[in-house]
């Protein structure tokens, strides 16, 4: 008799905010999330957000990694790397340690500061 051994591989988990959805407050998260409809509040995420082409988001955001292909109004402090694609706009404050600009992405009213990543505490 053959038994079958069951291997479970933990999955990357994610959260997904689909178009044509809106959200009105606050937003916590253990995981990464990806943004595709629309929040107007702020954001506390611990893994990486993902703001997709039809994403929108009005308020302040903390994360670990940020990359915004669609667009933001508001304070980011991201604490390793933020990008904007190409397709982003960018309006208000930001905060990060990396950050990686795309040919194309717009960015309005802003000012950017540097983590300095050896005097941040944890």
């Amino acid at each position: 008799m053959i038994m079958s051994r069951e291997t479970l591989i933990p999955a990357t988990q994610h959260n997904v905010l689909a178009t044509g959805t809106n959200i009105k407050g606050e937003i916590g998260s253990e995981e990464d999330f990806r943004i595709d409809g629309s929040i107007d509040g702020n954001i506390t995420c611990r893994g990486k957000i993902i703001v997709g082409q039809n994403g929108t988001i009005t308020g302040n955001i903390t994360c670990t990694n940020i990359e915004i292909f669609g667009q933001v109004k508001g304070y980011i402090i991201c604490k390793d790397t933020l990008i904007l694609r190409s397709t982003s706009r960018f309006a208000g404050d930001m905060k990060m340690q990396i950050i990686e600009i795309e040919p194309g992405a717009q960015i309005m009213e802003s000012t950017l500061s540097m983590i300095n990543k050896a005097s941040e505490p944890e």
